[in-house]
């Protein structure tokens, strides 16, 4: 018996709620997820102990009835969820004031936004003595993203020895200027 059947009745009886909105339903990560213009607003689940609704910018909602919590402090910055243990607990009139928040919060988009961690790309020596003897190639290589240019790099580090390194910077010197990824064409 999965958890979502040993609460079926109550999440259905949220659900109901829930379709009194704008809210698109959708399925999403294996669960039930509510969406205004294909942004993720609220969902549904099971779980042990309790059932709940999740709102995905709940950081940003009022919570007068203190009923949101964070489910994993630290880790989870605009997440909130409203437990619940009994069908006696769901406040059809409170849920939809929470739920007509988070939809006028989307509205607004406020929103947190996910941190973009800048990790600094490392030049192997091989490859920067090829960018000091060809600045052409260096501005070339600076034009991707940092993500393409750990491709090139990882490509050339994964060699075992020396002159393979270099046979790859050779192979990989004509993509490079000519503004072509390494794995561009699989994508």
């Amino acid at each position: 018996m999965t958890n979502n059947d040993q609460w079926e009745t109550e999440l259905e009886l949220l659900k109901t709620i829930i379709a009194k909105t704008e809210l698109v339903e959708t399925n999403k990560w294996g669960g039930c997820v509510y969406v205004y213009n294909n942004k993720n607003i609220v969902g549904v689940g099971g779980f042990k102990k309790f059932f709940t609704l999740w709102f995905f910018n709940g950081a940003f909602l009022k919570d007068e009835k203190k009923h949101l919590i964070n489910a994993n402090e630290g880790v989870t910055k605009s997440l909130r969820q409203w437990r619940f243990t009994s069908k006696e607990e769901i406040n059809e009139k409170e849920i939809l004031a929470y739920i007509q928040e988070a939809i006028d919060n989307e509205k607004q988009e406020k929103i947190i936004k996910p941190e973009k961690t800048k990790t600094e790309v490392i030049i192997p020596t091989l490859l920067q003595n090829e960018f000091d003897s060809d600045s052409n190639l260096e501005e070339a290589f600076q034009k991707f993203s940092p993500y393409k240019q750990k491709e090139f790099i990882e490509y050339i580090e994964t060699a075992k020895r020396e002159e393979t390194k270099l046979s790859r910077i050779e192979k990989i010197k004509p993509m490079i200027l000519d503004n072509i990824g390494l794995n561009d064409k699989y994508r």
